[in-house]
């Protein structure tokens, strides 16, 4: 598992505990690694407090997309040995939480990619009618989904590494890769029951990502609110 971070002391504690737990959930080993990107907050001093299973590497690329690429080429030099084409990748943002069968869910799917979904458990930063209309948009399509978010998907690391990995995107990152395994017929499964919580925080790590779409939302609300009252 690989969870790119830039200045996330706050958030990463929880987790990688949450982590901890769905990793339990597997008869395998699972190893996570937390891409330290230009941190200066301190969240280096979390190295050695989760177990030997998480390591932590640090780059200077303020990119998340260059982020999430250095954390499955440090995991495919540290298991070398596994076959790749028995070897599950997942990914995660460190201000989200996943569940206890995240992992567990994702393996069994019969598939090369594993798209989820998220919620966001508690509205902080927006009102209630930004909340309201967040849910409707992203809920409209039914049972099905059409949604892609880095904070929760997986692939098999030899459809991952076939098609060329993560591209050093400031955003879209998650897109782009998708759009590859589409381009190349892979199979991809898409499960609206698949969730990871997040947060609603208004300043992102990545321009134009989930964040860059709650203040959009929000801007439409107001404006929508003016209106009304002129």
């Amino acid at each position: 598992m690989v969870v790119p971070a830039h200045n996330e002391l706050d958030h990463l504690p929880r987790c990688l505990r949450a982590l901890a737990t769905a990793s339990l959930c597997l008869p395998v080993p699972v190893l996570t690694v937390v891409v330290l990107d230009n941190c200066d907050d301190g969240s280096d001093r979390l190295a050695g407090q989760f177990g030997a299973d998480v390591h932590f590497v640090s780059i200077d690329a303020g990119n998340v997309g260059a982020a999430r690429a250095a954390g499955f080429e440090y995991a495919r030099s540290v298991c070398g040995s596994v076959e790749p084409e028995r070897t599950w990748f997942a990914t995660t943002d460190a201000d989200s939480v996943v569940g206890t069968q995240w992992l567990a869910r994702m393996t069994t799917a019969d598939a090369d990619m594993v798209l989820g979904t998220v919620r966001i458990p508690v509205w902080r930063h927006f009102n209630v009618d930004v909340a309201r209309r967040y849910l409707h948009g992203y809920h409209s399509k039914g049972q099905g989904h059409n949604h892609i978010h880095g904070a929760n998907m997986g692939f098999r690391a030899d459809a991952y590494w076939k098609v060329g990995g993560f591209k050093a995107l400031a955003t879209g990152e998650d897109v782009d890769l998708v759009e590859r395994f589409e381009a190349t017929g892979m199979r991809i499964h898409r499960d609206a029951e698949l969730s990871v919580a997040t947060s609603d925080r208004r300043d992102g790590r990545a321009p134009g990502g989930f964040a860059h779409h709650l203040r959009e939302l929000s801007g439409a609300v107001l404006r929508r609110q003016t209106k009304a009252q002129a």
